[in-house]
């Protein structure tokens, strides 16, 4: 049914006469039009009262508006904005910039209900913008486009949609408002981890059984003077040229974070197990768990304790423990894992050792063995051709054997004399084939020890090779989201630049689990990448009155998203409602 309306002139005054139509479809396919109901002329003044009365319910707004039926007169402000007359050749397209992919950051936050979490923490007190907005905002830009706090505030805010996801102009990426929210956050990182656990056990059904434990290095820029932690050590990176601090994290075998610890850079690895264990324990109980260790971790006494407190182990040990158990290991049989990998284990008192050998492994440790062997003898070549001084030969070889490592122990070495100029003669150089043969007859291979019963050798190397899902979380911090350098000048604030790092990390492998559950072929980056394609536009269509509506309004997902968003059980958000303006109030 519709409103027509009958035009008639008379007297020279223009009448207008309504009534109410419905259309009918016939059985010829043709459409009738039959009068309901007659409403007789109306006059101005009887269409502005119905203009005042006449209200409709807005589901979207999910309250009564105000609707029109009368087409307005020329030189009138309409006030509906579905029936507004406008200028389409006027029509501009501005402020393209990043959605898909902050939106569904910003999705996997709000599932793990972290909007309320920080709400409750850190809007405590009345602020010009919420810290939990700015933090979520720091969080989603470390996930998609890391970089730091003054990148977030010149370029990377203005580039993305995060104004509209996050209801908040630019006050929120406000230069000295990012920095300040570090020194909010750090007190709330135990009461986060436990949150985020008693989410994922909802979501994904997760155990927490097995736990891998493990360490890596993040490097500084600058001298760290005010940063206690910040010290010189082994480093992972390979930038020992710099400060560092190590981080100490535990996760499950699927990669989810359970906690993590900020140490010095100069803090051996034997001495931070059992603070963390005790850690977890006062955290999550003293439940029956497995701790699964690199061979640089334990320490037989940290190992004797875990025996004696029940907590059970497998781990990596040295190599040259397994000489004590060679002659018991020649009499058992090798067990094939696959085609690449065999086992055998033996019993000693409370624990069992199992020897691994991958042929994978023993090729590459061989190749990069022959890599550094070769470089090695061409450097000693040249020294015997090019150095005469004695002491800048001295310099030179020890940078050559520094960068053999063990194989310079297959190389036997006649040096020349103090104060007597190098030559062929007193400097000679032979490759010792045997020490050769010594060195690499146990390439490729790994032994380990448990204190774990009833399990066999293959079951055993299956769990142990989970130790990598705590490598890959490693790299994801340090290659996706961008954990190193650390440029903050202030401790509270380098530990915040990593409790976000941490973050982020959750979200990446929340999406991840998703993912793996309905599209395992496709990963977190992966995903993120493809929804960026979504961009959000400002469309601005000027009216035939002098007014401007303005439309924020992101592009039509394609096939690749549609699929992607199927596959996560996501559906993206209603466009939001115009706005019109005069053009006086136009920004």
């Amino acid at each position: 049914m519709f409103l027509r309306c009958n035009k008639r002139k008379k007297d020279g005054k223009v009448h207008r006469y309504y009534s109410v139509v419905e259309n009918r479809r016939l059985a010829n396919g043709r459409v009738a039009q039959k009068p309901i109901l007659y409403l007789g002329e109306i006059t101005g003044d009887q269409q502005k009262a119905w203009r005042k009365s006449l209200e409709v319910f807005d589901v979207d707004q999910n309250r009564p508006v105000q609707k029109y039926l009368f087409a307005v007169e020329d030189g009138q402000t309409c006030q509906d904005i579905d029936a507004i007359p406008v200028k389409l050749s006027g029509m501009v397209l501005s402020n393209p910039r990043d959605f898909g992919d902050c939106w569904l950051g910003c999705r996997i936050w709000r599932q793990l209900g972290l909007d309320e979490f920080w709400a409750k923490r850190i809007d405590t007190r009345k602020r010009p913008v919420p810290l939990s907005k700015v933090l979520k905002l720091l969080t989603i830009n470390r996930l998609i486009k890391p970089g730091a706090e003054f990148y977030v505030h010149r370029h990377w805010f203005d580039q993305t949609a995060m104004d509209v996801l996050l209801d908040c102009d630019f006050a929120v990426a406000e230069k000295n408002r990012l920095y300040r929210c570090l020194d909010h956050i750090l007190a709330h990182k135990d009461a986060l981890c436990e949150h985020l656990k008693s989410k994922w056990e909802t979501m994904f059904d997760l155990e927490y059984d097995i736990l891998l434990y493990d360490l890596t290095s993040t490097y500084f820029e600058g001298m760290c003077q005010g940063i206690p932690k910040a010290k010189f050590g082994h480093s992972k990176d390979r930038r020992s040229d710099c400060r560092q601090i190590l981080i100490a994290l535990v996760v499950t075998p699927e990669g989810f974070p359970i906690n993590y610890e900020v140490l010095s850079g100069n803090t051996s690895e034997k001495t931070t197990l059992a603070d963390l264990l005790a850690k977890i324990e006062t955290l999550y109980g003293k439940a029956h768990r497995i701790w699964l260790m690199d061979r640089g971790i334990p320490t037989e006494q940290s190992l004797s304790l875990m025996r004696e407190t029940g907590v059970e182990y497998l781990v990596g040990t040295p190599r040259k423990l397994l000489d004590e158990f060679q002659e018991r290991l020649l009499d058992v049989d090798w067990q094939q894992v696959n085609e690449s990998v065999r086992v055998k284990y033996v019993k000693d008192q409370d624990e069992t050792y199992v020897l691994a050998c991958s042929k994978s492994r023993m090729a590459k440790e061989r190749a990069m063995r022959k890599r550094k062997l070769r470089t090695y003898l061409v450097g000693l070549e040249k020294l015997q051709k090019n150095y005469r001084n004695r002491d800048r030969f001295m310099k030179r070889l020890g940078v050559l054997q520094h960068d053999a490592g063990s194989c310079k122990q297959c190389v036997e070495l006649t040096l020349p004399p103090e104060s007597v100029r190098v030559s062929a003669e007193n400097f000679q150089f032979h490759f010792n084939g045997q020490i050769y043969k010594e060195m690499i007859y146990r390439d490729g291979t790994y032994f380990l020890r448990t204190n774990q019963t009833g399990k066999g050798a293959v079951e055993l190397w299956q769990q142990y090779i989970l130790q990598t899902n705590v490598e890959q979380a490693f790299k994801e911090l340090k290659s996706d989201l961008c954990i190193r350098p650390i440029r903050h000048h202030l401790e509270e604030r380098v530990e915040a630049h990593v409790f976000i790092a941490f973050l982020s990390y959750c979200l990446q492998v929340t999406l991840r689990q998703k993912l793996r559950h309905s599209a395992p072929g496709l990963t977190s980056r992966a995903a993120l990448e493809i929804l960026a394609k979504i961009k959000m536009l400002d469309v601005y269509i000027p009216t035939t009155d002098d007014r401007t509506i303005h439309l924020q309004r992101y592009t039509q997902p394609e096939m690749e998203h549609k699929i992607l968003l199927d596959k996560l059980n996501m559906t993206l958000p209603k466009q939001a409602p115009p706005k019109i303006y005069s053009n006086q109030c136009k920004n």
